[in-house]
């Protein structure tokens, strides 16, 4: 007897990097640093069929979100630029899971980047 598994699918923006005026340090604050930022989406809704568009979740919209919330006021925190993001991604009801990862680029000239990943799952109800 096989398991059936749940229709879904999972969409991904990977190492999209923007400029965000991002951190605590007063030249963190004068000039913006570049962030690499990748988002993977779990959602709960049958893959498109027939070439549908209006059935996919469109990840033009998460890069689109992501460069706005770039874009915006001043941020001190990852953790901050983060959540944002995640909140963009879970705004759309079919997204079950969402994980998030923001890296802070040319921070330490040792390290390729620094940075948070978060996860989150969408409570069911």
């Amino acid at each position: 007897m096989s398991e059936e598994t749940p229709a879904g699918y999972r969409i991904f923006v990977r190492d999209l990097v923007v400029a965000a005026s991002i951190g605590i340090h007063a030249h963190e604050k004068r000039q913006r640093g570049r962030l690499r930022v990748s988002a993977e989406l779990t959602v709960a809704a049958p893959v498109p069929h027939d070439d549908a568009f209006d059935q996919a979740l469109n990840y033009e919209t998460i890069v689109a979100g992501i460069k706005a919330i770039a874009a915006a006021k001043h941020i001190n925190l990852v953790e901050t630029f983060a959540e944002r993001v995640m909140a963009l991604c879970l705004a759309d009801r079919r997204v079950r899971m969402v994980r998030v990862t923001v890296e802070k680029l040319d921070i330490y000239p040792e390290a390729q980047s620094v940075g948070v990943t978060i996860e989150r799952r969408r409570s069911e109800g």
